[in-house]
């Protein structure tokens, strides 16, 4: 494990971390996961709330090439991204295979509806134990914690932006009843057919963000910009700053 920016993050790559899920599942040890992407470690800088969310899970990925790029500057034990989509993917495949239970939460009814169609036309053996959409207020949400736990559900899903579901998960961990939870931003919106994944090569140079604003560019350019721009100077005084620490020890 590193740490960047006041961010915990695992080192681990896709099958290590699946490894390890699946091994803590088996043995009934709950597992509170986050991915954390540039977007998230900006906001992170002025939200004490979300940095505790995030810090306090037992599993930290990097996702998006931007973190891993800049991880790597400063670290050389980060080898890959683990995006949190195509983990979504592996724990469903693995889920089908085990026989676990998996809860949804997320998203309107009718992409809710379209996810769970699609997931079992993927995964026809997968055992959705239970589903609710992702529009309710704080004072709504102890009747649904309720309801995932008599699912008997093993692995939880929540489809909420940030910072809504990492502190959602992080408030009521102790009570789901589950043995795995996770965060999945838009994946459900993407499962479903309402947006798509950017293509291989925009993924492979971390142009996803890009590739988002063509699609709803009204709604996320002013996001992006500011995050990308913000997380840019932060690596820069951070580049900076390590230079400074190397010349200055080899100096001494």
């Amino acid at each position: 494990m590193i740490e960047l920016f006041g961010s915990k993050m695992d080192t681990l790559t896709m099958k290590e971390t699946v490894k390890t899920i699946n091994h803590r599942i088996n043995n009934k040890i709950f597992t509170q996961h986050v991915v954390v992407n540039v977007a998230k470690i900006v906001n992170m800088q002025r939200d004490s709330v979300l940095r505790e969310s995030v810090n306090s899970s037992d599993i930290i990925n990097i996702d998006g090439m931007g973190l891993l790029w800049g991880a790597k500057l400063f670290s050389d034990q980060v080898t890959e991204r683990v995006s949190g989509i195509d983990l979504f993917y592996e724990l469903l495949k693995s889920s089908e295979h085990l026989a676990k239970g998996v809860f949804l939460l997320g998203a309107t009814e009718e992409v809710l509806e379209k996810t769970i169609l699609n997931l079992k036309k993927q995964f026809p053996d997968l055992k959705i134990n239970g589903s609710h959409h992702g529009y309710f207020l704080e004072n709504e949400e102890e009747p649904i914690i309720r309801s995932i736990k008599e699912s008997e559900a093993e692995l939880l899903f929540v489809a909420m932006s940030s910072p809504k579901k990492e502190n959602f998960i992080n408030r009521w961990k102790d009570q789901l009843g589950v043995s795995f939870v996770m965060g999945v931003g838009g994946t459900f919106d993407v499962v479903a057919g309402v947006t798509q994944r950017a293509p291989l090569w925009m993924q492979k140079y971390g142009l996803e963000w890009l590739y988002r604003i063509i699609q709803e560019p009204r709604r996320l350019w002013k996001r992006y910009f500011y995050t990308n721009s913000k997380y840019a100077l932060m690596l820069l005084r951070a580049s900076f700053d390590k230079q400074f620490r190397i010349q200055g020890s080899n100096h001494n």
